[in-house]
């Protein structure tokens, strides 16, 4: 039975950002605390809550800090939230950034895993030798609402290893897009941790650290190691080379920096709206000459993209009312069902009731 002091929560500050970095600051204490367990095993960990964390971190980048560095805002940090028990920010992060498809169910489950993984009492001392307490997983009570955001609490004692970061390694902030295996995205934390000079591993110590079952050492480097290799490549900053001899695999990380340019990624931006038009092609069966008028707006246009996404949503979510399979809409039928709600929605806008046939043209 929970002790009802998990029901005193105290929200000390709400964060809110909507931009999209480059990359994001991943502090090496949370990696090895939340990440890993104690026995430096990988958690399993979906995709879907990984990009919640990135997200995370991506609305408070501007607070991070190390505390050598700036010793003042260390001690602003500790007054602000660790004085009491159970204290918390609130967060709030556009449900498509967690499941860009628009699936409801992605995003609840993400939310779920987040709030139960590791959940229990935490505790802490401030600079005045108090113990702090609290009582969470990473995130608390979530709440998803119809606008199209999640709202939820984060604790102060996962906050702060979020946030004071006396050692950290950057990461794309793309990677959780680009990288649909959750396991590449762990082992790409892993290795960001690495030294320059590398590292040797037992075949036994790879499987137990990422959950896995190869049976030999070349199984291994080529049914896991050889794909992790290539979405870095193209996908990361940082990748690797190995080779094994015997049971032992050396892994040599190296900057993509060395790597062609016309292999880099430059503008991640760019390659997330070219997945997203990708998507809606293959799902919907559309054609290049239908979807000439559809990427054009939705590739350069940001308010219409936004206003696409939103109809798209609206699609989803009435099919699931109706009980009907969003993926039987097919080609022009697609995009005219998408139109429809996008009209509907561009007139409820104030630039709609002045212009009421002024909206986006997608077919």
């Amino acid at each position: 039975m929970l002790n009802k002091e998990t029901n005193l929560k105290i929200v000390r500050k709400e964060f809110s950002s909507e931009r999209i970095p480059e990359s994001i600051r991943l502090g090496n204490n949370f990696v090895d605390d939340f990440i890993f367990d104690e026995n430096n095993q990988a958690a399993d960990i979906p995709i879907n809550a990984l990009r919640v964390i990135f997200n995370i971190i991506s609305i408070i980048s501007n607070e991070q800090f190390r505390p050598e560095d700036r010793p003042v805002q260390l001690s602003l940090f500790d007054e602000e939230f660790e004085t009491e028990n159970n204290t918390y920010a609130l967060m709030k992060i556009k449900n498509s950034k967690i499941s860009p498809s628009g699936s409801t169910k992605q995003v609840v489950s993400a939310y779920e895993f987040l709030a139960k993984f590791k959940m229990g009492w935490y505790r802490s001392l401030n600079k005045k030798g108090r113990e702090i307490k609290t009582f969470a997983g990473l995130i608390s009570t979530p709440t998803y609402d119809e606008r199209g955001y999640t709202s939820f609490l984060i604790s102060s004692y996962w906050l702060k290893k979020l946030i004071v970061i006396p050692e950290y390694n950057y990461m794309l902030y793309h990677l959780v897009y680009n990288i649909k295996n959750n396991k590449h995205i762990i082992f790409a934390m892993w290795l960001a941790k690495l030294p320059h000079t590398g590292t040797a591993l037992k075949l036994s110590t790879f499987n137990n650290k990422f959950d896995l079952n190869y049976r030999t050492a070349n199984d291994f480097c080529f049914k896991f190691l050889k794909p992790v290799k290539s979405n870095l490549d193209s996908y990361s900053t940082l990748s690797f080379n190995f080779k094994y001899n015997g049971d032992s695999i050396a892994i040599q990380p190296y900057s993509t920096s060395s790597i062609p340019t016309d292999k880099l990624i430059i503008d991640q931006e760019h390659l997330y709206i070219t997945y997203r038009i990708n998507y809606f092609k293959k799902r919907y069966h559309l054609q290049d000459q239908e979807m000439q008028q559809f990427a054009y707006q939705y590739r350069n246009l940001v308010q219409t993209r936004d206003l696409i996404e939103k109809s798209y949503n609206y699609f989803i979510k009435g099919n699931r009312k109706l009980k009907r399979k969003s993926s039987d809409f097919k080609g022009k039928f697609f995009l005219k069902e998408i139109q429809d709600i996008m009209i509907d929605l561009y007139r409820t806008t104030r630039m709609g009731k002045l212009l009421p046939e002024g909206y986006p043209v997608i077919i």
